[in-house]
């Protein structure tokens, strides 16, 4: 990824619904939602709601596909990997445990599933 992506990317999500939406098909996983119903969950007019996965889909955040009359979006895991990767390049002048805790949290199954991190009652 050059800085030019990585900018898009981060202009993308620097943006309260489409950061949303990008949440959203995280939680959703690689089934993802169809456009209506990410409209609908969020309350948003559908042509808007077209504009902002645009604009992620453009920026390599999330990926569509087509299943009949439906769109289909889903977070697109690659690509975010890739922004982390380059937000993280040369960590710490060559010191990569520094930034450990960081992808530590990231990558954790409490972070992934914060339910499943919670104690048995």
């Amino acid at each position: 990824m050059d800085i030019k992506a990585a900018a898009e990317a981060l202009g993308a999500l620097a943006q309260e619904t489409r950061l949303t939406v990008f949440r959203l098909l995280v939680e959703a996983g690689p089934e993802g939602l169809p456009a209506g119903d990410i409209a609908k969950q969020l309350r948003t007019p559908h042509n808007t709601m077209s504009t902002h996965l645009a604009i992620l889909l453009r920026a390599g955040l999330v990926t569509s596909r087509r299943e009949g009359r439906q769109v289909i979006y889903a977070g697109d895991f690659a690509g975010v990997r890739q922004l982390i990767a380059f937000l993280l390049q040369d960590c710490c002048k060559g010191r990569p445990e520094i930034c450990a805790p960081l992808l530590d949290a990231a990558l954790t199954r409490a972070a992934c599933c914060p339910s499943a991190a919670a104690p048995d009652a």
